[in-house]
This record gives structure tokens, sequence and C-alpha cells, in this order.
């Protein structure tokens, strides 16, 4: 069954994308010392990010779908509070290195923890629409009792000043690849944005300096991490430390 699951993942790539221009072999090679711990995003829960850990799981990683209730707390609690439980729970796998998938908010407790706290295993981090520079949609709307009551503080936090958590963290110190949206399902957030972006981030906010690769898909922000390509390119990146991308 793992080597049809490898040959089907060799095909998707090469179809989607057409092979990758690297000397680095396409199949997976996860072995069970790899732990890869998912963070999903704001008002969401680990549910989001089941696709990705299924997928992950047949190539024999050790996945930890770590849940957090993130309009509870700002983002410095989140970080301190629920990243170190996943890693404690890698390590208790004899694990030689710790991968970190992140979707949206979750991509911002990954970089305010590691600001703080070095994780000598940390291999590769695949951020998922993250607002590294955070968004417009928040500058305009966290005024609003509405929009703090469903975000929270942690949500009031993503803005674009420079003050803001994001913008307040620096550039990446560490491998990291970003995947961005291009297709947004609410028009009237897009509004607030500067275009391409997907509803709740512009694709320019996305990108981190320090940043190893960086790929977009027609995708939107609540749903990018369910897309069977995006996952391919998630898998990918913590195995090549790269993307696939197209031919010119």
């Amino acid at each position: 069954m793992k080597l049809l699951i490898r040959a089907l993942f060799i095909i998707a790539c090469c179809t989607t994308y057409g092979c990758v221009q690297t000397d680095a072999p396409l199949q997976p090679t996860a072995t069970p010392s790899d732990c890869v711990i998912l963070l999903h995003g704001l008002a969401r829960s680990s549910d989001s990010m089941e696709e990705i850990e299924q997928k992950l799981k047949a190539l024999d990683y050790i996945v930890v779908n770590q849940d957090y209730p993130s309009s509870e707390y700002p983002i410095a609690t989140l970080a301190e509070k629920f990243i170190p439980p996943a890693l404690e729970q890698c390590r208790a796998h004899n694990i030689r290195g710790i991968h970190f998938v992140a979707h949206s908010l979750g991509a911002i407790l990954v970089r305010q923890y590691l600001s703080v706290h070095p994780i000598p295993e940390l291999k590769r981090v695949v951020m998922l629409a993250p607002p590294n520079k955070g968004s417009e949609v928040v500058d305009h709307l966290k005024q609003l009792s509405f929009f703090v009551w469903l975000n929270g503080k942690a949500g009031a936090e993503l803005g674009t000043e420079p003050t803001s958590v994001p913008n307040s963290l620096g550039p990446a110190n560490f491998d990291v690849g970003v995947i961005a949206g291009t297709s947004s399902i609410n028009l009237l957030l897009s509004l607030y944005l500067p275009n391409p972006d997907d509803g709740k981030v512009s694709v320019d906010n996305t990108k981190l300096e320090g940043m190893r690769d960086f790929i977009t898909y027609p995708v939107s922000h609540p749903f990018i991490m369910k897309d069977n390509e995006v996952i391919a390119q998630i898998i990918y990146y913590l195995q090549h430390g790269q993307f696939v991308h197209p031919h010119p």
C-alpha cells in the first residue's frame, strides 16, 4: 500500500507541476524519526488540519495535530502554553527532527515561540497563508465588538502596523517555505486587501524575510490546508527544502 501511495505521489507531482529541476529524489523519504507538529489557524480547530495529518501519517511521519483555543489568549500566551506540549509529544518518540506545518495564525505562533526559545531538533517549517506582515482586514475591523468576540486578543494583534506582533518578530532564521492563496470566497473582506489576496491576507503580506521558498495557489484562506496540490507541496518541502515550481 505504501508503494502505491508513493507511486501516486510521484505521478501527481509530475503531472501537476512538471518534474522538478533538482537532483533530489522525488519519492517520499520520511522515517519514523521525523515528527510534524500541525497548528491550525484563527477561530479554527485541529479538525481543519486532519487531511494533512492523515497524509503525513500514511508516509510514516509522527504527527502531533495540536489544538489550541485561538480566541482565548494573546499570541505570546498561546505560543507558550500550547507549543511545548506538542514538542513533548514529539520527543516522547525519540525523534531526531521536528517540523511544523502551520496555517494562518498558527504560523505566527511558530515565529513567536522561536523568537524566544530554540528548538535544537527543528528541521523545516511550512506556512500556509500566514499573515507575516499582518492583515488590513484586522486594521479595519479590530475596533468592532463582534471581531473581538470572534477572534479574541490574538486576532486583534494581527494588524499591519509596525508594532503588531507579526511585524515585531523579525526575519526568519530557520528553514521555512510559504504557500499563499490567490482566490477569495469573501469578496467583502477582499475589499480591504491589496490584490491578489485569499480573502483574509494579501499575497504580499504572507511573505517573510528570510524564507527559503515561496509559491502561490488559486485557493482561498479557509480551504488552503485541504487542497491536495498544496498538501503535495507541503510534503515535498518537508523532504527537500523547496517547492515544486512549474517549468517557465
